[in-house]
């Protein structure tokens, strides 16, 4: 992992994310960096049979809570001038969920 602070760590994943939106199930990159970055951070990926979406597990035994945060963008066109906008003609995330995927992968007080 990165030797930066918290909070600059998930603004950088945030803007990697919000750069490369993928629309509902088509998700099959965000996956892949969701699961690398889990991977990093030494949390156990588990078998899943979707080609998108991650389940992991943090610890074991009782109590166990579970966490969730979508991952897909809608079929909007950006249009601002932020440095790490979408790439992506007609797909951004507008809705907040690379906010949310950056904040979950960020939460590691475990």
């Amino acid at each position: 992992m990165m030797t930066t602070t918290l909070a600059a760590w998930m603004t950088t994943l945030r803007h990697q994310l919000h750069a490369h939106p993928e629309l509902a199930l088509q998700e099959v990159a965000t996956t892949a960096l969701i699961k690398q970055t889990l991977t990093e951070l030494n949390i156990r990926l588990v078998d899943y049979p979707g080609e998108t979406g991650v389940v992991a597990e943090i610890g074991h035994g009782a109590p166990i809570i579970a966490l969730r945060a979508d991952i897909d963008a809608l079929p909007i066109q950006e249009d601002n001038e932020l440095s790490f906008r979408s790439t992506i003609p007609g797909r951004m995330h507008a809705c907040g969920h690379d906010f949310h995927t950056a904040a979950l992968l960020g939460e590691r007080d475990y």
